[in-house]
């Protein structure tokens, strides 16, 4: 089923003195690589740090009194989680969440601070919809979905009202997509007036179902997953999404690992805010192939919840794929000086020392040698590849970390 524009509507007057409109912020390092205006729409920004709060608060206020006394369960890695806590906090309603063991710990904080009981089971979102449907069927709480049900939609594609109202002239929307609620909401929002303005998806590569599930027409699970973007790794698209997307959405694209967390850095860098990898994915998309997508474009930040754990180590990562981190082992001679010639040669081609560990025992080295285990900053792919051939110019053997 698809989402009417009445139902739309209906939605943004419930959630009026709910959610604030978030920013949409125009991105000029973005705008010069596509050659036409990026604005990037800050859900980021939305109270509990994503877009969920608008599909469960929509969902939750439409239930009926005697449905609000049984209380709600849901299922989630974090987002959806503190939409479904705040909205219970709001509607006075006990919710109780199923969240995967190893969710981020900001997210289940920030879950917990709203009131909600927690539990924890399995390592995914599917994982945690079995237990909650379990729940429901023991206690008749009812089931909030993340994604499927047409309440849950309608409230996302609020968002998609406010872009088109603050970017009227926009020709295509970049949209991170998992189980397919947000992307779904935008897109059938942007059914107005017969304008021609395009739909992409955007999902992880390794937790990718929905273009599975398009060329078979039909939802379609995964296997198995693999993603640092948590908040996009959806084994099974819904049912209700399915059919918006089939219907509106252009296309949707895959992003690796490499690119999230080079998105996820520039995004920090260039525009000064902090988004989850899930939430860097449509950024990510349009780095990849800047000159794919028609502008003006609106690239969605779905989310900012991050752990500082993963943030830190994300970034690295992102560094690291952008030529800017180089970590390496490299074997030096035994001798007085050695090490200090090492880095003399590093600063000869500019690289800036972040950490090195010395080691003297192991197996793999001869008695005369030591190895060096070095962290580096580097000022992109081409600096990289300089300090690497001038190691390998010096009589130097490394190893890449």
């Amino acid at each position: 089923m698809t989402i009417t524009a009445a139902e739309i509507a209906r939605a943004a007057d419930l959630l009026h003195d709910v959610v604030a409109p978030t920013p949409l912020e125009y991105s000029r390092w973005l705008s010069d690589l596509v050659g036409g205006d990026v604005f990037l729409k800050c859900e980021n920004l939305q109270r509990t740090g994503s877009f969920k709060l608008r599909g469960a608060y929509v969902r939750m206020a439409r239930l009926s009194k005697q449905e609000k006394a049984r209380g709600v369960v849901a299922a989630s890695a974090g987002n959806h989680a503190q939409g479904v806590a705040l909205a219970a906090q709001l509607l006075g309603i006990k919710a109780t969440v199923f969240m995967p063991y190893g969710a981020p710990i900001p997210k289940e904080n920030a879950t917990r601070a709203y009131g909600a009981e927690i539990r924890f089971v399995g390592t995914s979102i599917d994982d945690c919809l079995r237990a909650a449907r379990e729940f429901e069927a023991e206690t008749g709480a009812v089931l909030i979905h993340p994604f499927d049900h047409p309440d849950i939609v309608a409230g996302q594609a609020t968002a998609g009202l406010e872009i088109v109202e603050q970017c009227p002239q926009v020709r295509t929307v970049v949209v991170p997509t998992g189980g397919g609620g947000l992307i779904a909401g935008i897109a059938s929002a942007m059914q107005r007036d017969g304008m021609p303005i395009g739909v992409v998806g955007v999902q992880a590569k390794g937790a990718a179902a929905y273009p599975a599930s398009l060329l078979a027409g039909e939802p379609v699970a995964l296997e198995r997953m693999s993603t640092m973007a948590d908040g996009i790794a959806v084994g099974l698209p819904g049912q209700v999404p399915f059919a918006a997307i089939q219907a509106y959405v252009d296309e949707v694209l895959t992003v690796g690992e490499d690119s999230l967390s080079k998105a996820l850095l520039l995004v920090l860098e260039r525009a000064k805010l902090v988004v989850e990898p899930a939430g860097a994915a449509a950024v990510a998309a349009v780095l990849d192939d800047p000159k794919r997508f028609k502008p003006p474009v609106v690239v969605v930040l779905s989310g900012g919840n991050i752990d500082p754990v993963l943030l830190m180590r994300v970034l690295r990562h992102g560094m690291a794929a952008a030529g800017r981190y180089l970590s390496l082992r490299v074997r030096i001679p035994d001798t007085p000086g050695g090490l200090a010639t090492l880095l003399t040669r590093l600063a000869e081609v500019e690289a800036n020392l972040i950490e090195v560990l010395h080691e003297r025992i192991s197996e793999t080295l001869d008695l005369d040698e030591v190895e060096v285990a070095l962290q580096l900053e580097t000022r992109g792919e081409e600096h990289r590849m300089r300090v690497l051939n001038s190691l390998s110019a010096n009589g130097y053997t490394y190893t890449l970390n």
